[in-house]
């Protein structure tokens, strides 16, 4: 069984999208992992279903972390329950062009106990950003 509790999966996530590197945020996820970044319809995910596989999240990498210029996390509190953890926090985003974004919300992450994410789940509300 691996040591990495879902915690560790998401600090390691944060700390790869943070970093700009690809290749290591994408090697965390399970082949059958699913995102959804927000949960439900939004510009991202139409129809709601979020980004589930390897080739879907790809994309989901390329087309959203991978056209910011900077992302810091800053986690207020974590909550590490069986193989989840649920972190309440602000996402701060530097966007193409001088701008910044803020994104409050819950993001959840899901350990397939194997030491890959199975899931990533982000609770905040597409059309009210800061």
């Amino acid at each position: 069984m691996d040591t990495l509790t879902a915690r560790d999966l998401a600090r390691r996530s944060q700390a790869a999208a943070r970093a700009g590197d690809r290749d290591a945020w994408l090697a965390l996820f399970a082949d059958d992992a699913i995102v959804e970044d927000p949960v439900g319809p939004s510009p991202l995910s139409p129809d709601g279903a979020g980004h589930r596989g390897t080739e879907a999240i790809a994309r989901f990498y390329d087309t959203v972390i991978g056209q910011v210029e900077g992302l810091r996390f800053e986690i207020e509190r974590s909550y590490l329950c069986g193989d989840e953890v649920a972190d309440v926090g602000i996402i701060h985003l530097a966007l193409p062009g001088g701008h910044s974004s803020q994104v409050r919300g819950v993001f959840t992450y899901r350990s397939d106990g194997a030491g890959r994410i199975a899931a990533l789940r982000a609770f905040w509300e597409f059309d009210n950003p800061r």
